[in-house]
């Protein structure tokens, strides 16, 4: 392999710690197939150990987004690019994982539904969008940013909307020193450095973004009561391989067999936190379901309640 020089350094991009070019794959179209792929997992690698670094700070935001949840308010992810698509990914999936309602975690992308397939040119660049983004923002709302380079126009503009509404804001970063960090209460920079391909956010980047929303919205999930020990008791079971799992999800908690867990699930008139509760702590049906409810969906706080 040739060596390459390194371009100028004064250049003014190169402030932003994931536009800089990559020592370590310089030559990088020079390798074979399989060190290419090497090099791009090499890098994939650091993006763990960059989000472990800010965890800290995100359970201080869970908490305060969880806080939020149960007095009515909402969280908004906004976001441009790579950053908006895994935004909208996260929040999809909520309603079929843990059975949230619909406008709890929302997902606003710059550009709209048309971004999502094909790049909108500038958007990302309009600070006046993310402002009109933010217009449904209410206060005691959560507005997380999610900008790769921590500096995305957009974003800076839902920022500061958010903030001017009473929300509390957040950014998800992963440059060193993002620059709309001061539009944030919670600053997650999970500094990772310079990409395999120079600018490409998509790649260890991406990974580092996509590691922090699974992180904070599992754990928001989880402090809401969305869970029990480490079982997803609150999914949708909408085909027979979810009704399935239903079941063992039944035999996992409790230890009985798949015909009791069965029957108590048909009892419960199909609802896996009532029939939970049920096998649990030997309540009827309709005794478990008023624990559910008092305990706003909580099992573990409603089998509690129950064996008082």
């Amino acid at each position: 392999m040739g060596t390459e020089p390194h371009g100028r350094e004064d250049s003014a991009w190169l402030d932003i710690s994931t536009e800089a070019r990559n020592d370590r794959t310089i030559g990088l179209d020079q390798r074979s197939t399989v060190e290419i792929l090497e090099a791009l997992n090499d890098e994939d690698s650091l993006a763990p150990a960059a989000v472990r670094r800010i965890l800290p700070r995100m359970a201080e935001l869970v908490d305060a987004a969880a806080e939020s949840v149960r007095n009515g308010g909402r969280v908004h992810y906004f976001g441009a690019g790579t950053s908006g698509r895994l935004g909208v990914l996260d929040a999809a999936e909520l309603m079929p994982t843990f059975n949230l309602p619909d406008g709890v975690v929302i997902a606003h992308h710059a550009g709209g539904t048309d971004a999502l397939i094909r790049a909108v040119e500038n958007i990302e660049d309009s600070w006046d969008a993310g402002t009109s983004a933010a217009a449904d923002v209410r206060p005691g709302d959560v507005v997380i940013g999610i900008a790769a380079s921590g500096r995305t126009p957009y974003v800076g503009g839902a920022l500061t909307a958010g903030r001017e509404r009473g929300a509390v804001t957040a950014l998800i970063a992963c440059a060193s020193a993002p620059k709309l960090g001061p539009l944030a209460d919670f600053v997650l920079a999970a500094d990772t450095g310079p990409e395999a391909l120079a600018g490409s956010t998509r790649l260890k980047a991406g990974t580092a973004q996509k590691l922090m929303l699974n992180g904070f919205s599992t754990a928001l999930m989880i402090r809401l009561g969305k869970t029990w020990s480490n079982l997803m008791v609150s999914m949708v079971a909408t085909n027979e391989k979810l009704r399935a799992r239903t079941v063992r999800i039944l035999m996992e908690a409790t230890g009985d067999a798949e015909e009791r867990c069965r029957e108590t699930l048909e009892s419960a008139g199909g609802e896996l936190k009532v029939a939970l509760a049920v096998l649990l702590s030997g309540a009827t049906p309709a005794q478990a379901r008023d624990a559910v409810e008092a305990a706003g969906g909580n099992v573990r706080n409603a089998t509690d309640a129950l064996a008082r």
